[in-house]
C-alpha cells in the first residue's frame, strides 16, 4: 500500500532528522558529517515525491507536487539540509495521512463486496454439494443454515427466518423472510433453515454493483471538485512563474542570494495548494463511503453534492410512499357463505399464482386459519382471473370480468363502485355462477411515510408532490394519509418527465421511484432516487441514488449527510485559501522562515484530510 509506505518512510527520515538535530546540539563543534543525516532524511522522504514530480514533468502536466519538490531541491542546493529534510519530511507525512484516509473511506466501500462467502450448499436431484459460489447458475437452490451468509441473491422457496440487511440496506432490525420474499448476498441469515432459489449470477448481486457502482462514482466529480482541479492547473504555473520574480526583486532591493532564494522558497511552500487540492475529494469520498454504509448507494461527488443542495422532491406512488404489496382490506361474502371458506376457495384458486393480489389472498387465508382445499383443472384467464374445479363445484376468482357478460346483482354492483371510488381494487369468488364473496384490496401506505415527508419538510424541501399512474381517487387517498397535498394523477411516463421539468424551475429537484416506468424521470430530474432493494433493474441503473432499502427513513438521512458533506467541503476550502493568503504574504515579507511555512502549510494539509474523515462516523442524531 503506498500510503503505509510513505508513512513508514517519513517515520524514518524522521528519526534521522532527530538525530540529525541532537548531535547539533549536544556536539560543539557540530561534526563536519552531520550533514548527512540531514541529507538521508531528504533522499528517503523525497524519493516518491521525486519520482512523481519527475513523471509529470516529463508529461508536461505540471502539478502541485511539483512545487514542493522545487522548492526542497533549491534549499538543498543553498546548503540548507535541515529545512529541505523538514520539508520534505512534512510533505511525505501529509501524503501518507492523506492516502490512509482515502484508503480507509475505500475500505468501508469494498468491504461490502467482500461480506459475501465464497463457497455455497447447492441442492441438486436429491443431494447437497459445496460449491463455488461462481459456479451457481439462475434458478440453482441454495441452502442458507442459520447464522450462515446468503451467497447470492434469490428467492426464498422454502423456510422461514429472520435476515439481518443491515450491511448492505442499513435496517437496524431483522427481517422476516417467508417463501417469495428477496434476499441479498452477503446478509445474515437467522434461526432457520431457508432454500433459495438464485435470481442472479455472483458478479451481479445487488451488493457486488453496490460496490461497483460507488467506486465508479467516486470519479464523478462534482461542481466544487471541477473547478478545484481547474484553478490548481493553472495556479500551479502561474507560481512557479512567481517564485522568480521575488527572488529577483529582493537581490535588487539589496538583498544577498541565499536569503533570496530562501525567501521565494517560503512563497513557494506557502503558495502550494495541497490543502486545497484534496480537501473537496476527500470529503466527497468519505461521504460517499458513509452513505454506503448506511445503505445508501451514491453514484458520484456531483450527486452527492445535488442531494445536499435539494430543494424540490416527486415522489411515485405504488411501492415508493405505498408497500408495493397488495393487502386484503376487506371480505363480503353473499348468501349465507362463511368467510372462510370464501377465503379458503380464494387460496386454492391462488396458491401457484405469482399475480400481486395472490400473495396477499394467501395471507388473508391463513389468518383467517381457512380450510386447505385442492382444486383441479387450474386455468388462467388472461385479463379476469382464475378457473378450477374444487370439491365438484366450478370455482372462479377474478375481477366481476370473471361472470361473462353476466349483469351483476345491483347490490353487488353498488358496492363494486363504492370500493372502487374509494381507490381499492375488487375480486369476486364464484362457485358454480353464484357469487360467494367479495373481496377488496389495498396498496397501504409504508409505515412512517408521513413522518418522513413532516421531516423532509423541516429539513429545507419546499415542494413535495407525488406523481403518479393510478387513478385520482387512490392517489388523493394516499397522499392524504402520508401529507403530500400536491399530487398529479393518471400520468403516463412522458407526463411524468414534464411534471418533473416544471418543478425544477423552483431548485434543484429529486425523483423518486422504483418501477420501469419510473426510469425517463429518474433520469430527467437533477437527482432520480431509486428505492433500491425492491426497485426495478432499469430504475435502479437511471437513479443516481438508490436507497437500498426498503426504507425512507434513509432519504432524510441521507440528505443530512449530504449537507454535512458540503458543509465539510466549505470548511475545507477555506482552511486552506486561509492558509495559503496568510503564508505568501508573510513569507514574501520575511514575517516567517521556510521551516514556519512547511509546518504550517502541511498541518493544514492534514487537518483538511482529517476533517474530511469525520464523514465516515457522521450521525443525524449527534450532528
Amino acid at each position: 500500500m503506498l500510503a503505509d509506505r510513505d508513512v513508514r518512510l517519513s517515520l524514518i527520515a524522521g528519526m534521522l532528522l532527530m538525530t540529525h538535530w541532537s548531535i547539533g546540539l549536544a556536539a560543539d563543534p557540530k561534526p563536519s558529517w552531520n550533514w548527512l543525516l540531514a541529507a538521508a532524511a531528504c533522499v528517503i522522504a523525497g524519493w516518491h515525491p521525486l519520482q512523481t514530480s519527475i513523471g509529470q514533468v516529463i508529461a508536461r502536466t505540471l502539478d502541485i507536487d511539483v512545487l514542493m519538490v522545487v522548492a526542497a531541491v533549491g534549499a538543498c542546493v543553498i546548503g540548507q539540509w535541515t529545512e529541505a529534510g523538514v520539508l520534505l519530511l512534512l510533505f511525505s507525512l501529509s501524503h501518507g495521512l492523506e492516502g490512509l484516509a482515502t484508503e480507509r473511506a475505500s475500505s468501508a466501500i469494498s468491504a461490502l463486496s467482500e461480506l459475501a462467502p465464497t463457497e455455497a450448499t447447492r441442492a441438486r436431484h436429491g443431494t447437497e454439494e459445496r460449491v463455488l459460489v461462481t459456479a451457481l447458475a439462475v434458478g440453482d437452490i441454495v441452502i442458507v443454515r442459520p447464522g450462515e451468509r446468503f451467497p447470492i441473491d434469490g428467492t426464498v422457496v422454502e423456510g422461514t427466518s429472520s435476515v439481518d440487511q443491515s450491511p448492505m440496506t442499513g435496517e437496524s432490525v431483522p427481517v422476516r423472510k417467508e417463501p417469495g420474499d428477496e434476499c441479498f448476498a452477503g446478509t445474515l441469515n437467522g434461526e432457520g433453515l431457508l432454500r433459495v432459489r438464485a435470481a442472479r449470477a455472483a458478479g451481479e448481486t445487488m451488493m457486488a454493483r453496490m460496490a461497483r457502482l460507488v467506486e465508479e462514482g467516486q470519479a464523478n466529480r462534482g461542481v466544487a471538485q471541477r473547478l478545484t482541479a481547474r484553478f490548481t492547473r493553472i495556479y500551479t504555473p502561474v507560481v512557479l512563474l512567481a517564485v522568480p520574480a521575488v527572488i529577483g526583486s529582493m537581490m535588487l532591493a539589496g538583498h544577498g542570494f541565499d536569503d533570496a532564494f530562501l525567501r521565494g522558497m517560503a512563497v513557494l511552500i506557502g503558495a502550494r495548494p495541497c490543502a486545497l487540492a484534496i480537501s473537496t475529494p476527500s470529503a466527497v469520498l468519505a461521504g460517499i463511503a458513509r452513505a454506503a454504509r448506511g445503505g445508501v448507494l451514491i453514484k458520484g461527488g456531483a450527486h452527492l453534492e445535488t442531494l445536499g443542495s435539494l430543494r424540490c422532491m416527486a415522489f411515485d406512488k405504488t411501492g415508493t410512499l405505498t408497500t408495493g404489496r397488495a393487502t386484503v382490506r376487506s371480505v363480503e361474502t353473499f348468501g349465507g357463505t362463511s368467510r372462510e371458506r370464501s377465503l379458503a376457495i380464494a387460496e386454492a384458486l391462488d396458491r401457484h399464482s405469482s399475480h400481486p393480489y395472490a400473495h396477499a389472498v394467501r395471507n388473508a387465508a391463513r389468518q383467517a386459519d381457512a380450510p386447505r382445499l385442492e382444486p383441479a383443472d387450474v386455468t388462467d384467464v388472461p385479463g379476469m382471473g382464475v378457473r378450477a374445479v374444487i370439491d365438484g363445484h366450478a370455482c372462479a376468482l377474478g375481477s366481476p370480468r370473471i361472470v361473462d357478460g353476466t349483469p351483476l346483482p345491483s347490490d353487488v354492483r353498488g358496492r363494486v363502485d363504492a370500493l372502487r371510488s374509494a381507490g381499492q381494487a375488487v375480486a369476486l369468488v364464484i362457485e358454480d355462477g353464484r357469487i360467494l364473496a367479495m373481496l377488496a384490496f389495498e396498496d397501504l401506505p409504508r409505515d412512517g411515510a408521513a413522518a418522513v415527508m413532516a421531516e423532509l419538510k423541516r429539513s429545507g424541501i419546499e415542494r413535495i408532490a407525488m406523481l403518479t399512474g393510478d387513478a385520482p381517487t387512490v392517489a388523493a387517498r394516499i397522499g392524504a394519509s402520508v401529507g403530500i397535498s400536491e399530487i398529479d394523477a393518471g400520468l403516463m411516463p412522458e407526463q411524468k418527465i414534464e411534471r418533473v421539468r416544471a418543478l425544477r424551475s423552483v431548485g434543484p429537484t429529486a425523483r423518486v421511484g422504483n418501477g420501469i416506468n419510473d426510469a425517463p424521470a429518474l433520469a430527467s430530474a437533477d437527482l432520480g432516487i431509486a428505492m433500491g432493494a425492491r426497485g426495478s433493474d432499469v430504475a435502479l441503473e437511471a437513479a443516481d441514488v438508490a436507497l437500498m432499502g426498503d426504507d425512507l427513513a434513509r432519504l432524510p438521512w441521507a440528505i443530512g449527510l449530504a449537507r454535512a458533506a458540503r458543509r465539510t467541503i466549505t470548511q475545507n476550502v477555506v482552511i486552506a485559501m486561509g492558509v495559503i493568503a496568510v503564508l505568501v504574504p508573510l513569507a514574501a515579507l520575511g514575517g516567517i522562515g521556510l521551516g514556519g511555512a512547511v509546518v504550517l502549510h502541511e498541518g493544514s494539509t492534514v487537518v483538511v484530510a482529517f476533517n474530511a474523515l469525520r464523514l465516515l462516523a457522521w450521525d443525524r442524531r449527534a450532528a
